[in-house]
């Protein structure tokens, strides 16, 4: 790049979505959601809650960039997030050293931020379950980061796979973090509803002796058989 970029760049005014709406979505399984959506909206496998029974939570997405090995986004964000957030902290994966520690899990808790999900690292692993703030990256490690920016607050971040702008919905639960993009929101609780329905009617089946699911007993049943 011909010049620096600035150590810390925010972008105000995007749209939060309806506080119905986010609590239609509360406790809805993460499974169902990526049904609802074809399959897909989850963020990468690696990340996960730091703490299951601390991982159940809702909330519009306040995204921020840090670059590796530096936590100025991250604290731009807190100082930018209303309380319901989620920070949402594309981190570039990187894996040398933490994005996040307790102190600043204690502070997200106090201003009332809803959970923090990164691709990166974090640390103090104790002390961030303590504040019972809802914790999602890749792992942990001692490591610390700098404060030398850059970093971004407010525009759109992949992070772990997944495109995510200020606004889109973010749900988490102990199996991982899905993205429900904005515009899509009423359409996927529709389609949650129906996923719900059919979900409970094939438990129902399994608990009674189920042992092939119908969509499947046509395409056992054509299979081209080969005799060892």
């Amino acid at each position: 790049m011909i010049d620096n970029p600035p150590l810390l760049t925010i972008r105000r005014g995007h749209a939060r979505p309806d506080k119905a709406l986010l609590e239609a979505f509360r406790f809805a399984q993460t499974s169902h959601l990526c049904d609802a959506m074809d399959g897909r909206g989850a963020l990468d496998w690696r990340i996960k809650p730091l703490n299951p029974a601390q991982a159940v939570f809702v909330g519009p997405a306040l995204t921020c960039h840090a670059y590796p090995a530096d936590i100025v986004a991250m604290f731009g964000a807190l100082a930018e997030a209303e309380p319901g957030d989620v920070v949402v902290c594309a981190n570039d994966s990187f894996t040398s050293t933490a994005v996040f520690g307790d102190l600043a899990a204690g502070m997200m808790r106090n201003k009332g931020i809803a959970a923090f999900v990164t691709d990166g690292l974090a640390r103090d692993k104790a002390g961030i379950i303590a504040t019972g703030l809802p914790v999602f990256c890749q792992g942990i490690s001692p490591n610390s980061p700098a404060r030398n920016g850059p970093g971004t607050v407010g525009f759109p971040v992949t992070l772990a796979g997944v495109h995510v702008r200020p606004g889109d919905i973010i749900v988490g639960d102990p199996d991982g973090v899905v993205v429900v993009p904005a515009e899509r929101a009423e359409q996927v609780l529709a389609r949650l509803a129906e996923i719900r329905k059919a979900e409970a009617e094939t438990e129902r089946k399994v608990k009674e002796g189920m042992t092939m699911p119908g969509f499947m007993t046509d395409i056992v049943a054509n299979a081209r058989i080969e005799n060892a």
